[in-house]
């Protein structure tokens, strides 16, 4: 008999924010290239906007960015605008992007975390916290976007596991299924 825990995905969401809020806190301040740090926030919002999508993403980038802002020196409100309209967009087909496969999901996510960093980045040139432009691309958004990229990586690689697993895709269980490309009853 199967029993299906209705409330798995939201708890499974819940610890992934505990883990990130630990990493932004403790983690991200003491790892820098350049000027610029991880943003954990923003791998917070992409996996839930990329694994579950709509609402919920639009939710998890407001909370994280709020969250962000509340532990930096920048405005309150403006990477939990970044992060909403970010969440937003990578949510909009309501579905597990992370079935498409790993470089789908990342591509995605480069995409958008490069918009919401440079966006941050010159929003802060704009309030006097950089001094020029080549400081805002070269010393704090390309940083910034390598390591926050490698905090998602390993998030995108076990989220596209778990959605192949899933849905039977791959391993042991999809030889159980019947794939079209099994050849074992030939």
């Amino acid at each position: 008999m199967q029993v299906k825990d209705a409330h798995k995905k939201r708890r499974d969401v819940l610890v992934f924010a505990g883990v990130c809020l630990v990493l932004q806190l403790a983690v991200a301040p003491h790892i820098c290239l350049g000027n610029g740090y991880a943003n954990f926030a923003m791998v917070y919002t992409g996996v839930v906007a990329l694994s579950i999508g709509g609402r919920s993403g639009v939710i998890a980038g407001f909370v994280s960015g709020l969250v962000f802002d509340l532990t930096a020196t920048s405005p309150v409100g403006l990477m939990a605008l970044l992060l909403t309209l970010c969440g937003y967009v990578l949510g909009i087909e309501e579905r597990d992007r992370f079935g498409d496969g790993l470089v789908s999901s990342l591509t995605s996510f480069a995409l958008g975390a490069m918009a919401v960093l440079v966006s941050y980045h010159l929003a802060m040139l704009l309030l006097g916290e950089t001094s020029s432009m080549a400081d805002v691309l070269v010393a704090r958004t390309l940083p910034s976007f390598a390591l926050t990229f490698l905090g998602f990586l390993p998030f995108a690689y076990l989220q596209v596991r778990a959605s192949a697993k899933k849905h039977g895709i791959g391993g042991a269980s999809s030889s159980h299924r019947g794939s079209h490309y099994d050849v074992s009853n030939l």
